[in-house]
Parts: C-alpha cells; structure tokens; sequence
C-alpha cells in the first residue's frame, strides 16, 4: 500500500526537554532546570536542525505551545521543519484532577455541551461517546500547532495501551479516520505492546500503521516479549518506528543502532538528547547503521 508521508530516519524526541529520563530521577531533575526557559529549548531544537532533523515529535505539553509560537513567527527558518504531536498529554490531565477534581478537569478540557451530556448520562454516556469526547480532545490539543506541518499525529502509549487493554479497538478505527478526515494526517500509535497493538490495528481494518514502539536489544519494556517482537518486525506489514533504543542508557549506542539494522522494515528511530554533540554522533551512528533505503 502506498503510504502519503515517506518518514524521515531520524526523529528528534522532546523527553529531555520536560525532566522526563526513564533510568534517573536525578537526571530528570537536572534536565528540567536545564530547560526550565523555552530559548534553551528552542537552542537545542536549532542545533538539531542544523545537524539535519527535519522531524520534531513532541508531547501536548503546554511549553510546546511556546515553541510552536517560536516556529511560526519564523516561517522561513522552518520551512521544511515538521512537527508530530503525540497526545494526550497525560500529566497534563494528572495534574488538573489533583487541582480541580475529576468534574473540573471535565469542566475545564471539555466544551459546555458534553458536559451537560455527561452530568446526565454519567459514565454510560461517556462508555457510548468516547469517540467523540476524544474528538473533542484531539481538537483541543492541536489548537497550538494551528500552521505547523503537521503530517503524523500520534496517540501516546498511556491511552493505545489502556484501549488495547479494555478491548475498545473500534476507538482505533474512529480515531484513524478522524486524524485523516480532520487534519489531512496519518494517524501513527505509541505502544509498549507492539505486537497486540498491530492485532488490534489489523482486527479493525488498519492497513500498514505507524507504530512507535520500544525495540531495543534487551528487551526494555518490548511487552510480548523480545521473540514476539522481533517476528513481527520481520514478519508484518507496519512502519515502525523504534524507541527506548538504549533501553535508558543501558546499551551502547553503536551496539543499539547495529541491532536495529537486522530489522530493514524499521523506517525511523526516535531519540532525544540535550546536547550538539550527542545529536550529531546519534545521528551519524544512525546513518551509518541504518542506512537502508526506504520506500518512496
């Protein structure tokens, strides 16, 4: 099947950007009062474009909103620059129910209309219409890229797991047609479950989806375990998109990468970093490893 958007090798994550390091809480805290102001961020955003990401795959955090600002008072600049949102942005909602409460979190995030709906349906009315509170969701989250190339719109592993989980697949099937009808995107799944997700995918009609998902050569958080894994990336029709490669910081990137290599359907790797020095040697090992040519 033809695909509309030919993903480019190397995708620049926002992890480091907001404190998140799946292997320190020390390093986590180091990172947020590096970037605590949104110029740092926009720094090392231009130093990776300088080194030739084209591709930003960012969370809804709300300082995103601020780079998007950034990215369109300067169209010239990042012309050929694209951004994936991935959504929802679960602290975000996290952290308001621990401020408002459950019904002012739904008060604040969700138009008046729903709420009414909601307030006399409970959560039969929520079972019925998830669809469209997602809808609602979706609509709210893409406000700040308003402009900005846009081509995939992710949604983040918390929900794709927690779907797959519930056995809700027919919410992939809206979604995708959402995503495509609205925003002119492909839709593209964060998963720690690559190989359920793609049963899922295909069960509701899904042809060669996106999927980003953790492959690393130990195994970190590859649920279905690594053989599972490693026969779907040989097997199955999908454009996957590999990360948690250094299995936070437990391999050797050149070990990593080299891993990956076996796997020539792998069309991008995801991966964040903070500093010049490590985005170009990223970036060098990627190529050097992983220079397969894609599909047009």
């Amino acid at each position: 099947m033809q695909h509309n958007n030919s993903l480019d090798r190397v995708l620049f994550g926002d992890n480091q950007f907001f404190g998140v390091n799946h292997a320190s809480d020390d390093k986590s805290r180091a990172q947020a009062m590096r970037f605590k102001d949104d110029q740092s961020i926009i720094r090392v955003l231009d130093q990776a474009i300088d080194l030739g990401v084209r591709t930003f795959m960012c969370t809804t955090h709300d300082r995103i909103a601020n780079i998007c600002d950034h990215l369109r008072a300067n169209p010239l600049r990042y012309s050929e620059f694209k951004v994936y949102p991935c959504m929802p942005y679960a602290h975000k909602y996290a952290n308001a129910v621990t401020e408002l409460g459950i019904m002012g979190t739904i008060n604040q995030y969700v138009p008046g209309s729903f709420l009414g709906t909601f307030a006399k349906g409970g959560m039969a009315v929520v079972r019925s219409d998830y669809s469209k509170l997602m809808q609602i969701l979706i609509d709210a989250e893409m406000k700040m890229f308003h402009g900005i190339n846009t081509p995939v719109i992710f949604i983040q592993n918390v929900l794709v797991d927690m779907i797959l989980g519930l056995g809700m697949f027919e919410v992939f099937r809206d979604y995708d047609d959402y995503i495509r009808t609205k925003y002119g995107a492909e839709p593209g799944y964060i998963t720690m479950n690559m190989p359920d997700l793609y049963d899922a995918l295909e069960s509701v009609g899904i042809v060669n989806p996106i999927i980003c998902a953790s492959i690393n050569k130990s195994g970190f958080r590859m649920s279905g375990g690594i053989e599972r894994n490693e026969l779907y990336l040989r097997e199955k029709t999908f454009r996957p998109i590999a990360m948690q490669v250094l299995a936070a910081g437990t391999l050797r990137p050149r070990e990593a990468f080299a891993y990956l290599a076996q796997f020539p359907r792998i069309e991008s790797v995801l991966f964040g970093s903070g500093s010049k020095q490590h985005i170009a040697e990223n970036i060098e090992l990627i190529q050097q490893c992983l220079l397969v040519p894609q599909e047009a």
